[in-house]
């Protein structure tokens, strides 16, 4: 399904529920329904948020930094992820 394209950094739009419209990294690939998201500010990293992959809009930027930072077990915080997200232009 759809999670066979989706990666570990990787930016995504949730596009239902009460964070419509709100860009996430994925922090892991649960399964090919489910993948936990944050942003660092209302879905912090010690609480990300499990959501259905067919509520993301997916986009084809993967945040290298990020990613490596997760697959290697540094140390990641939320400013972190929340200036990464901020550095992003998405223009759809």
């Amino acid at each position: 399904m759809l999670s066979k394209n989706l990666s570990v950094g990787q930016v995504v739009e949730s596009t239902s529920g009460r964070d419509i419209g709100r860009l996430f990294f994925i922090i892991k690939v649960v399964d090919d329904q489910y993948v936990l998201i944050s942003d660092g500010k209302k879905r912090k990293l010690d609480q990300p948020k499990l959501k259905k992959v067919k509520h993301l809009k997916r986009y084809n930027v993967i945040n290298n930094e990020v990613k490596n930072k997760i697959l290697s077990c540094e140390y990641l915080t939320d400013a972190f992820l929340r200036a990464q997200l901020t550095k992003l232009d998405l223009s759809v």
